[in-house]
């Protein structure tokens, strides 16, 4: 348990850094960004407690709003993505799959794990800019904002995820 703490303490720590660091700093077209903070939660096992994830995306959005300037924007993203989690996470798994097993693709598939993927960051990047944006006057620059962001952070959870295992 106190390795497992560690180990996404260390993740808390290299997403945030590198979101605040570099990855604030890119963006293409004006619009697109990507926003890699998000694999922290996918990154939960089955049957990891529903108040444990809530509590960790709250902690790493009100992290990235405070290097961001974006007032409870990511907050409120991440946190409502923590809770979904779990039941987007049961759609992909088989029946028989181990209590504790780990989310990747190494132990999903490719296939499962980039659907798994695409779902979660779409929904993020979603609600994400609709809350910056907070009116649809201008529906496409908010359509290719989110889409844009969610193409890079698949993008780069993917190569992420193929340097991991």
């Amino acid at each position: 348990m106190a390795f497992d703490t560690l180990k996404r303490a260390f993740w808390f720590l290299a997403l945030c850094l590198a979101q605040a660091l570099v990855l604030n700093r890119v963006q293409l077209f004006n619009c697109a960004m990507p926003l890699l903070y998000v694999y922290f939660v996918i990154m939960f096992p089955r049957n990891y407690p529903k108040w444990a994830i809530l509590v960790w995306s709250f902690a790493l959005g009100l992290t990235i709003d405070l290097f961001a300037n974006t007032p409870g924007v990511a907050t409120t993203s991440l946190t409502l993505v923590g809770a979904v989690q779990p039941y987007l996470l049961t759609l992909f798994l088989p029946r028989d799959a181990n209590d504790d097993l780990p989310v990747g693709a190494s132990t999903l598939g490719w296939g499962k794990f980039a659907a798994f993927t695409l779902l979660i960051v779409v929904l993020f990047c979603l609600a994400f800019f609709s809350l910056e944006a907070f009116n649809y006057f201008n529906w496409q620059h908010w359509l290719a904002c989110a889409g844009g962001s969610a193409a890079l952070t698949i993008a780069l959870i993917l190569t992420l995820e193929t340097i991991r295992k």
